[in-house]
C-alpha cells in the first residue's frame, strides 16, 4: 500500500516552507551587505594587487611587480612589521592578565560592584580618536599632568618626551592601549567565563582540602581556557590592526617610531594614491594574520579544555 501525504503533512510541508522564506527574507540585508561591502571590496582589492593603479588613470596590469617591491624594494615594510609584532607582543599579554584580575575582582559580589564594573568599562566606550588626543594632552612632555607628577615625585627638572620621543612613543601607546583594554570587552567575556564556572566544582575541591590558589590553578583555568584562547584570537588580531592611536597621535613618528604596518597601508593607500601597491600590502597582511590564527587554533588543541568533550 503506499503512502499518500496527508493534509496534516502538507500543511507542515507548508509551513516549514514559508518559515524558511522568511528565514532567507531576513537575512537577505545582511547577506547583501557581506557581498557589497565585505566580499566585493575584497575581491576588488584582490585584482588591485597586481595592477599599478592611482585612481585616477584606470588600474593597469603589472603581474607580481608589487610584491616583488614591497620584498625588495620597500625600506618601511619590515620596520613596520617588527614594531606591529612588537606591540602586539607587549600588548596582548599585558591586557589579557589585567582584563583576567580585574574581571576576578569584579567576581567577588562585592559591595558595589555594579558601579565598578561600568567605571572599568566606560574607557572602552571612548572614540579610540577621542582617546588618542586626551593622552596626548596628559602626555605632553611641558603641560601634560603625567610629567607634572614625574617632576613632582623624582625632583627632575624634565621628564620623558612620551609621543615627541622616539625612544618614548611606543610606551605612550601601549600605556595608552591598556586603559582602554583592560576594563573593555575582554574583561567582560573573562566575566562570563568565570561566572559559569559550576561551584559544585570549587565545593568538592574545598572538601578535597584544596586552598584558594589550588582552585583557582586546578579549576579556574582549566574551565576558563576556551575563555582564554577566544581572548587570545581577538587580542592578536586587534593589536596587529593598530591603527588609530597612532595615526592621530603620533603619526607613526616621531622618526617612524611608531609607523605600524596598518599606517604604513593607509599612507601608500590615501596618501601616495598608490592604491594598486597598498593593496598588495593588505593582502599580504590578511595572509600575516591568517598565518597566526591558523597557528592558534592549531595549538589550543594542547591546552583549550571543553567539558563537553568525550576524552
Amino acid at each position: 500500500m503506499l503512502n499518500t501525504p496527508t493534509a496534516k503533512t502538507k500543511f507542515s510541508l507548508g509551513l516549514r516552507g514559508r518559515e524558511a522564506v522568511a528565514g532567507y527574507l531576513f537575512l537577505l540585508p545582511w547577506l547583501i551587505g557581506l557581498i557589497c561591502f565585505v566580499a566585493g571590496p575584497m575581491l576588488a582589492s584582490a585584482w588591485l594587487s597586481f595592477t599599478k593603479y592611482d585612481i585616477v588613470n584606470p588600474p593597469k596590469f603589472i603581474g607580481l611587480k608589487n610584491y616583488t617591491e614591497v620584498f625588495t624594494k620597500d625600506h618601511l615594510f619590515w620596520p613596520s612589521l617588527g614594531l606591529t609584532f612588537k606591540y602586539a607582543a607587549i600588548v596582548v599579554p599585558i591586557s589579557l592578565i589585567g582584563s583576567l584580575l580585574a574581571a576576578i575582582l569584579l567576581n567577588q559580589g562585592l559591595k558595589g560592584t555594579t558601579f565598578y564594573r561600568t567605571f572599568f568599562f566606560l574607557p572602552h566606550l571612548t572614540p579610540a580618536a577621542a582617546s588618542a588626543v586626551l593622552w596626548g594632552w596628559m602626555f605632553n612632555p611641558d603641560v601634560g599632568p603625567i610629567n607634572y607628577v614625574i617632576r613632582s615625585v623624582t625632583g627632575a627638572e624634565t621628564g620623558p618626551g612620551w609621543f615627541r620621543s622616539p625612544d618614548w612613543a611606543m610606551t605612550g601607546l601601549i600605556i595608552m592601549a591598556m586603559w582602554g583594554a583592560i576594563g573593555g570587552n575582554t574583561m567582560l567575556i573573562f566575566l562570563a567565563g568565570l561566572q559559569g564556572v559550576p561551584q559544585e566544582l570549587y565545593e568538592a575541591a574545598a572538601i578535597d582540602g584544596a586552598g584558594g590558589l589550588a582552585k583557582f590553578w586546578n579549576v579556574t583555568i582549566p574551565l576558563l581556557t576556551p575563555t582564554i584562547f577566544f581572548n587570545l584570537v581577538l587580542g592578536i588580531i586587534g593589536a596587529l590592526r593598530v591603527f588609530t592611536a597612532a595615526f592621530v597621535a603620533t603619526r607613526g613618528g616621531p622618526a617612524y617610531a611608531t609607523w605600524f604596518f596598518a599606517l604604513h597601508i593607509y599612507n601608500k593607500a590615501f596618501e601616495q594614491t598608490e592604491m594598486g601597491y597598498a593593496s598588495a600590502l593588505a593582502w599580504l597582511f590578511f595572509f600575516v594574520m591568517f598565518f597566526f590564527t591558523f597557528i592558534q587554533f592549531r595549538s589550543s588543541r594542547r591546552w583549550v579544555y571543553y567539558a563537553g568533550e568525550a576524552n
